[in-house]
């Protein structure tokens, strides 16, 4: 949704990320004109589920309110869940409050404090798990996780079986039993492989190297990790709590990502600095990309790992 820090550009909104899986919208982060990233991604409202915000600053939340508003203008949108540190319920009730925008959907609110259990949400797609980082002030990094998948379909043991092809192959295809009409039960194993695991992100943005970013993003299929600085710059990444390009590019790598994005960059470069910062992050990690605004990227079900 963008790539930046700290302010919107011209040429650089905010940074955010939208994942999209199965018709659900899942989105991190919401910074100011996050409804205008929304309408130039061509991607509906309605189909938001989740919004999970990293921390309480102002890049990161305040494009809430515009979110809320453009979303209750939908008919019957449906729940949403806003995730994230002590304190964003009261933000996004107190600014409802004062603005008394309309709202024609229930709320609800999760937020991260000492001791919460690793899971932050699930429903029948994904789970998201969060963990501390370490910012100048408390701010939480996701993992997203697709449930395990069942195994590939064997059509060969299917017709063996008398299965006909059609709506039951289909069940069978999503882990359900079902019954012939002759009355015999086939089961989903007698027909499908081992359980694939699902796919895998994560998003971990305004923080400073700490440990839990290597759990965060333990064998992920995508990191989106902060890059704020270039490590020439490295001095006013530590004294800003941030990251390098180098130092997420090493987490990444470390972490056995297959792939990641550094993103948050500082309104400091712009984009003809770009190369410069993707270089360095590429001696670090060849699989380091910079983010730019509107990039799409499609993680195949099957994406096999990068070599070593």
């Amino acid at each position: 949704m963008g790539s930046g820090g700290m302010m919107p550009l011209p040429y650089r909104f905010l940074t955010g990320l939208m994942v999209r899986l199965g018709g659900v919208s899942y989105l991190f982060d919401a910074g100011e004109g996050a409804q205008i990233q929304l309408k130039r991604a061509g991607l509906g409202i309605k189909a938001l589920s989740v919004i999970a915000v990293s921390h309480l600053h102002a890049d990161h939340c305040l494009g809430i309110p515009g979110l809320l508003m453009l979303r209750a203008q939908v008919p019957d949108p449906g729940p949403l869940t806003i995730l994230g540190p002590k304190g964003i319920e009261d933000f996004v009730v107190q600014v409802q409050r004062t603005l008394d925008f309309f709202i024609n959907y229930p709320i609800r609110f999760v937020e991260w404090e000492e001791g919460s259990p690793e899971n932050a949400y699930e429903d029948s797609q994904v789970r998201i798990k969060w963990a501390p980082l370490r910012h100048t002030t408390a701010c939480v990094g996701y993992r997203m996780e697709e449930h395990p998948r069942p195994g590939k379909f064997n059509a060969k043991a299917a017709r063996c079986l008398d299965v006909p092809e059609g709506p039951l192959w289909g069940k069978l295809q999503k882990g359900q039993s079902v019954t012939l009409e002759n009355g015999v039960a086939i089961q989903p194993a007698q027909v499908l492989g081992p359980a694939r695991p699902g796919r895998s992100i994560c998003y971990a943005v305004d923080t400073a190297v700490t440990k839990s970013l290597y759990g965060l993003c333990q064998e992920v299929d995508m990191a989106f990790l902060d890059g704020m600085f270039h490590p020439r710059d490295q001095e006013e990444a530590d004294r800003k709590v941030h990251m390098t390009v180098d130092d997420a590019a090493r987490i990444a790598k470390r972490a056995g990502a297959r792939r990641a994005v550094l993103v948050h960059l500082s309104p400091r470069y712009r984009e003809e600095d770009l190369p410069g910062l993707e270089e360095a992050a590429k001696q670090r990690f060849d699989g380091a990309d910079i983010g730019r605004d509107l990039n799409r990227y499609t993680i195949s079900p099957d994406a096999k790992p990068l070599p070593p």
